[in-house]
C-alpha cells in the first residue's frame, strides 16, 4: 500500500518512536523508508546596527556552524538507517537546511511520498491538548494530500 514513508526526525527519543513505528509499517509493505532531519536557519545579522565587514563574518561563522551541525546530524542519522538495513528495510538518509513544515512538503511532493510519520511534540494538557497540534504538525496536516500518522509520545 505505501512505497516510500517519510519520517522527520529530530535527533530525539520521540522520532525513534516514530521510526519504530515507520519500520512496522514498512514490514509490512516492503516499503522504503526517507529519514529527514531538518537544520533550521539562523536569523540573519542586525545589518543596521553593524559594519559590513561585522556582517559578512557573522555570515561565516553561520554557515560554518550548520555545516558542522550538517556533518553531526548525518552521523548521528546513520545510525537510525542501520537499524532500518537491520530490520531489511531499505532507507536514506536526507539532512537539509531551512523551515521544517516547508521543507517536509517539499521532500513530501518531490519524492512522492505515500505516508508521513512523525511524532507529536506540543505537550498540551486538558482541552487544548485534544484541539490543536504543534505549528509544525498543523502545517503538515492541513497542506498535505498523503496520510499523515501523528505519534503521541505521551500515549507510547
Amino acid at each position: 500500500m505505501y512505497k516510500k514513508i517519510l519520517v522527520p526526525h529530530a535527533s530525539t527519543p520521540e522520532g525513534d518512536l516514530a521510526l519504530k513505528h515507520a519500520i512496522h509499517i514498512a514490514k509490512s509493505s516492503s516499503s522504503e523508508i526517507i529519514l529527514l532531519h531538518i537544520i533550521e536557519n539562523f536569523p540573519h545579522a542586525p545589518v543596521f546596527s553593524l559594519h559590513v565587514s561585522q556582517v559578512n563574518k557573522i555570515k561565516r561563522e553561520f554557515a560554518k556552524i550548520i555545516k558542522e551541525m550538517r556533518t553531526d546530524m548525518e552521523k548521528e542519522m546513520t545510525k537510525r538507517v542501520e537499524t532500518c538495513k537491520k530490520n531489511e528495510i531499505k532507507s536514506h538518509l536526507k539532512v537539509v537546511t531551512g523551515l521544517a513544515a516547508e521543507e517536509i512538503l517539499k521532500i513530501v511532493k518531490n519524492q512522492k511520498i505515500d505516508l508521513i510519520v512523525m511524532a507529536k511534540r506540543r505537550k498540551l494538557k486538558g482541552i487544548k491538548g485534544l484541539l490543536t497540534l504543534g505549528s509544525v504538525s498543523r502545517k503538515i496536516v492541513e497542506n498535505t494530500s498523503c496520510p499523515v500518522l501523528m505519534i503521541d509520545v505521551e500515549k507510547k
